[in-house]
């Protein structure tokens, strides 16, 4: 793995990881993402995940020993853990409450 690419990877899952804990702590969601969120903190969750499995397969990327291939496997189903988590908290029912953000 090239390190601009790993250094955008790192980025991104900053990113997420930023906007999870927001959501996790105040129920704040990115404003383009707040028509579809129902429970913002299981979104939250969601977010975090992704960004741990993102960094995890960064730092497995760089690894030249064999256990390169399991690592990014387990990254990867890390991230499709945190992808399905991510849909439950949109697809989740009951209506957001009104004393949160718009």
């Amino acid at each position: 793995m090239t390190r601009y690419i790993a250094v955008l990877l790192v980025l991104l899952a900053l990113f997420y990881a930023v906007s999870g804990v927001a959501a996790v702590a105040r129920g704040w969601v990115i404003p383009m993402n707040r028509r579809h969120v129902r429970v913002p903190r299981i979104y939250g969750w969601g977010q975090l995940m992704v960004a741990f499995a993102l960094c995890w397969q960064t730092a497995f990327g760089f690894s030249a020993s064999g256990t390169r291939a399991s690592g990014t496997l387990i990254g990867s189903a890390i991230l499709l853990a945190g992808l399905i988590v991510m849909v439950v908290g949109q697809c989740a029912g009951g209506k957001r409450k009104r004393g949160g953000t718009p």
